[in-house]
């Protein structure tokens, strides 16, 4: 419970109706959870507009609330808070209702269209290993030290990212990794969050559903930059060709890495293959239990944010070398007997995609099938899926095109998008299967020894998305059922 005048502190609102010396029990932004002595914040959203359900909750017990637009009947027991955007306001509002708690520990935010989850979940990893009680906050899970929590977002809400802040500064937290999506920037779910340091992995075509163009894209990435304080470090991946971009109007400490040019974290590749990577870091070798260079650009943002968070750097090396991806990032499985090689893969853009089959194709040896089973999601981007099924036919043997998670779409409808960007020289290399079970059953029956099975786009995911009921759906169990089932 606090007081309403201390949660409005760090707020300017364009009008106040009503008593402020109030005490608030909760803040909350939807409607169905408001019980008494709570504060409701009346937020626009892409399906639904908050000031309708305004009267109702007041009914509820709401004792005061933030809005946009003041209604046109006032009630008299109610603080009326108006304000320009209330996205915004609920991020201030939470922060000093949770008593600033990321003022508490080092938080570090991750983002980029690929490599967040890997990057975050090893810096949780490294910082663990190297001895701190740390947060992580992640498109997979959830975590104060041992303890996992389940997430629904890449980035929580406002309010529920402060709580679980909360939570992590509650129980002695030194460091928090966080990835941070575009939407997360775009709605103002990092406001009121104070960030230590911001990483940029890359940027390449998706979720132009929500952001329409790519400029735009480019654009809310950079505001999380833009946002950083003089006290905080800026990273970024200078061989990705908006790198830069990021930092042009940060007042952060700038910091560059590379496998390229000389930056401030440089690498270089001498050893790429399925038992991992042999690379330089600074001119120091070392060995790492990843694979391909998508990961190698990985491990030099984790060496250069713990560098920048005064970690000593021949510790963090080899700590570095004894970890391991993240789960559904080129987590692969070998099928017993025939040795065939499964790789389950979060790939869900056409660049990820085109890195998880380069690596591949990198390493093959030339004498095996490479499968790759492959859908998109329904209800998003949906300019990517010829992209998607061309990257896949162009640098596969074999190709099954699948449904993903179809939310409201119809499979076959999909499918079909798809099956648009195949150019009829290769229409020969793929089939349609919508079930996504038999698909990657399909592909198990017909591998054989030393074939190679990449199942792409779901990654860690433990269910399929159909008309709005998720279905348990484990990509990598699922492979190894098939194994098991097929094995000669």
């Amino acid at each position: 419970m606090r007081n309403l005048v201390d949660i409005l502190s760090n707020m300017n609102p364009l009008k106040i109706v009503g008593n402020t010396a109030i005490q608030i029990n909760a803040l909350q932004i939807d409607s169905r959870k408001v019980q008494q002595g709570d504060l409701f914040i009346a937020l626009k959203g892409s399906h639904a507009d908050g000031h309708i359900y305004i009267s109702s909750v007041i009914e509820q017990g709401a004792n005061a609330i933030v809005c946009e637009v003041l209604p046109s009947d006032i009630h008299p027991n109610v603080c009326y808070i108006q304000v320009e955007n209330a996205a915004l306001c609920a991020g201030l509002m939470a922060s000093s209702f949770y008593d600033h708690p990321s003022e508490k520990f080092k938080l570090v935010g991750i983002t980029g269209t690929n490599g967040k989850t890997t990057c975050a979940t090893l810096l949780f990893r490294l910082f663990r290993e190297l001895g701190y009680s740390c947060g992580l906050i992640s498109t997979i899970q959830n975590q104060i030290n041992d303890t996992i929590l389940t997430a629904t977002h890449t980035t929580p809400d406002a309010i529920s990212l402060q709580s679980l802040l909360a939570q992590m500064a509650e129980a002695g937290c030194s460091f928090v990794f966080m990835e941070v999506s575009s939407h997360a920037v775009h709605q103002h779910r990092i406001a009121g969050a104070k960030f230590a340091g911001a990483c940029f992995t890359n940027i390449t075509h998706d979720h132009l559903d929500y952001h329409h163009t790519f400029e735009e894209y480019i654009r809310v990435k950079k505001m999380f930059f833009d946002h950083l304080t003089n006290d905080a470090f800026a990273l970024t991946n200078i061989d990705d060709k908006r790198g830069l971009v990021m930092l042009q109007n940060t007042v952060a400490r700038k910091k560059t890495y590379s496998l390229k040019t000389l930056t401030d974290y440089k690498g270089k590749i001498l050893e790429n293959n399925l038992t991992g990577l042999i690379m330089t870091i600074n001119n120091v070798e070392v060995f790492l239990r990843m694979i391909g260079e998508f990961n190698a650009y990985n491990i030099l943002c984790i060496y250069g944010a713990a560098c920048e968070l005064g970690q000593d750097k021949n510790e963090v090396l080899q700590v570095l070398s004894t970890l391991t991806g993240a789960e559904g990032r080129f987590d692969y499985t070998v099928s017993a007997i025939d040795q065939i090689l499964g790789i389950v893969d979060y790939a869900h853009t056409p660049d990820a995609l085109l890195n998880v089959l380069a690596t591949i194709n990198k390493l093959r040896n030339g004498n095996e099938t490479l499968f790759t089973i492959i859908g998109c999601g329904g209800d998003r981007d949906k300019t990517k899926r010829p992209l998607m099924a061309l990257a896949a036919c162009e640098h596969s043997d074999k190709v099954i095109l699948t449904s993903d998670n179809p939310r409201s779409e119809n499979p076959s409808a999909i499918l079909h998008e798809m099956e648009a960007g195949i150019p009829v020289h290769q229409r020969k290399k793929y089939v349609c299967i919508a079930d996504r079970k038999e698909a990657i059953k399909t592909a198990c029956s017909i591998a054989e020894q030393g074939d190679i099975i990449l199942v792409a786009g779901k990654g860690h995911e433990k269910y399929q998305e159909i008309n709005g009921v998720k279905h348990p759906f484990d990509d990598k169990k699922i492979l190894n059922e098939m194994f098991q089932l097929f094995e000669k």
